[in-house]
């Protein structure tokens, strides 16, 4: 038995918020450690967007699986405004679900 639950980073499109606390819900009561996105109630600035973007990658450095939460969108390289979206060593095999629309 491992010494500590495992830890995953939800990552995903904000559009998701939903399909991301539902996953954050499930992973939570089967015994996982789970961090995710921050949210906000209201417009954020520049500037918060910047520091919640570099919190949420230590967020993902802290993570042992990265789980991507994607609805019916084809998933693509990091975008040049955030390169860093998953490390380089996750890249190639992040867990992703896929929720159909319905």
């Amino acid at each position: 038995m491992p010494d500590r639950p495992e830890i995953v980073c939800i990552c995903g499109s904000t559009r998701f918020v939903d399909e991301m606390r539902a996953v954050n819900r499930d992973l939570t009561f089967a015994g996982v450690i789970v961090v995710a996105p921050g949210e906000a109630d209201d417009l954020i600035t520049d500037k918060q967007k910047t520091a919640l973007d570099a919190l949420h990658l230590r967020k993902i450095d802290l993570a042992d699986r990265v789980l991507v939460v994607n609805v019916n969108v084809r998933l693509s390289s990091p975008s040049p405004r955030s390169p860093r979206a998953v490390p380089p060593d996750l890249r190639s095999a992040p867990t992703v679900l896929c929720h159909p629309q319905g």
